[in-house]
């Protein structure tokens, strides 16, 4: 397994990598909607699902892939009623066909947030 990491997305926040490389795998961390250079967390969730997005495509980048490569996303959203509108943003990072994905409401996400998304992408 290889460590991937990057400053162009936020630091673990806990004993986790942002990412790890196993063979042709990459699995990405969740990634919560801080700017990782100032540390600002927006606040619609339409610019949380986009900077959250953002950093889960800086560390695709990092470890030299990009987002047509992801094949499996978790989205957590605190509240499901930003289903639609996570939905428009998250559709814009991607093209068909599109990963497979998961979406669930959870009680809760690190720093308030309300969106954390994480995937899986491979190199073909």
């Amino acid at each position: 397994m290889k460590q991937i990491s990057t400053p162009h997305a936020p630091a673990a926040i806990g004993p986790y990598s942002q990412a790890l490389r196993s063979g042709n795998m990459v699995f990405v961390s969740g990634q919560i909607p801080v700017d990782p250079a100032t540390g600002v967390m927006p606040e619609s969730i339409e610019e949380q699902a986009k900077q959250a997005l953002t950093n889960l495509k800086n560390v695709l980048l990092a470890a030299g892939l990009h987002m047509d490569q992801v094949i499996k996303t978790t989205v957590f959203l605190a509240d499901l009623a930003d289903f639609p509108r996570v939905n428009a943003v998250y559709e814009s990072f991607f093209r068909a066909p599109y990963p497979a994905r998961s979406c669930v409401q959870v009680a809760g996400i690190p720093k308030g947030a309300g969106v954390e998304i994480e995937c899986i992408a491979i190199e073909e």
